[in-house]
């Protein structure tokens, strides 16, 4: 059984919720427990474990296959997007609870190592397997942009043999194992009782020849790992879950088949003040209970620099004020988002003798003090 906490439980969220409240939580959770803003010895893996609750509860696929099997649903969609759920390491024991059958099929072929009850078809030129980079990036990098040289490695076809497999062009001959067919016939026991299946040749992948003299360099496989470098020019405005994809950059597929594509997704660290939404940028500025009565004018960060801001006597806690054009630049046309400036009105909780005297006075000459802190704080 899983050690693992309830993703559900993790982000503090009933079964039913909306994508829009999944990722509120997670950015509350991320915010609170991220290394740089909180220095407990626990904060690091409850931050990861946000991260991994948020991951798959707000992809639906992943969320899908989670609400039916629990962790043991999600653990296939490490390899990429799209990828096959991987019931290595279901409970069968369970599967009277499980409710929806199905894909009990699906279920059986990965149990029995064959195709539950049909024929499977003989593999002809498959596509490669696609892959999943994930990409971290700096909030300022997501900003403005940036290029990032990226390595991974993937499998190509071999070079030596031009991805036949063959020694110096070797011929083919049938295979023994198969007699041509490309397929075999199990006679497995189970709980079921006596199933046969068919499966494909393991001696000849299902081609029905086999080649009689392997290349060197890739063993007969036809493909070798190989370590690819690419450079990619992350454009301003980026935002967060931002997947890019890259035609052709995948795994090689067999038996000649085509490349599959890359997939580049983009996770955009958070910032200790800034909190972006869309093209727009959120902050919160403290000011003191004389700024907030009689005005001043403040500095606040922007991603653009620091800037000037006005606050009007008689402002009140909570308001908000706009910065336009401050926000992130925009992904896709010209112009920048806004940026929102929430004023927090510090309340002073110790005052010195001098300090209190003053409020002291300011109160008599207010003379009605409940006017005059109605009038500061609303």
């Amino acid at each position: 059984m899983s050690d693992k906490r309830d993703y559900y439980e993790v982000l503090g969220l009933e079964k039913g919720a909306s994508k829009d409240e999944i990722k509120k939580a997670y950015r509350q959770l991320a915010k609170k427990y991220h290394p740089d803003a909180n220095k407990a010895a626990d904060a690091e893996d409850k931050f990861k474990e946000v991260q991994e609750a948020y991951e798959n509860l707000y992809d639906d696929q992943k969320r899908a296959a989670y609400d039916q099997f629990g962790h043991a649903g999600t653990s296939g969609f490490s390899g990429g997007f799209g990828g096959a759920q991987d019931f290595s390491g279901f409970d069968f024991s369970n599967m009277g609870n499980m409710g929806d059958f199905s894909d009990i099929g699906s279920i059986f072929d990965s149990f029995f190592g064959g195709a539950f009850g049909r024929e499977q078809r003989r593999p002809g030129n498959q596509r490669g397997q696609d892959l999943q980079i994930k990409l971290v990036l700096e909030f300022e990098d997501a900003i403005f942009g940036k290029e990032q040289a990226i390595k991974y490695r993937r499998h190509v076809n071999c070079q030596k043999c031009n991805g036949s497999g063959a020694k110096n062009g070797s011929s083919m001959e049938t295979c023994s194992q198969c007699k041509g067919q490309g397929r075999v016939v199990r006679v497995q026991r189970s709980f079921l009782g006596t199933i046969q299946t068919t499966a494909v040749c393991p001696a000849c992948q299902g081609q029905g020849r086999v080649i009689k003299e392997k290349c060197e360099a890739c063993g007969g496989n036809g493909i070798i790992e190989k370590e690819e470098n690419i450079k990619l020019k992350i454009p301003q405005g980026t935002p967060d879950g931002l997947v890019l994809r890259f035609k052709e950059k995948g795994n090689a597929g067999a038996n000649g088949g085509g490349y599959g594509d890359l997939y580049i997704q983009i996770e955009v660290k958070l910032h200790k003040e800034f909190e972006r939404s869309g093209n727009d940028i959120y902050i919160e500025r403290k000011i003191d209970v004389m700024t907030a009565v009689l005005g001043d004018t403040i500095e606040v960060p922007t991603v653009h620099g620091k800037v000037k801001l006005k606050v009007k006597e008689g402002t009140q806690p909570d308001t908000i004020l706009k910065l336009s054009g401050k926000g992130a630049p925009k992904l896709r046309g010209s112009g920048n988002g806004d940026q929102y400036v929430k004023l927090k009105v510090i309340i002073p909780k110790r005052l010195n003798k001098n300090q209190k005297k003053l409020w002291e006075e300011l109160r008599n000459t207010a003379g009605d003090r409940s006017g005059l802190f109605n009038g500061i704080f609303g």
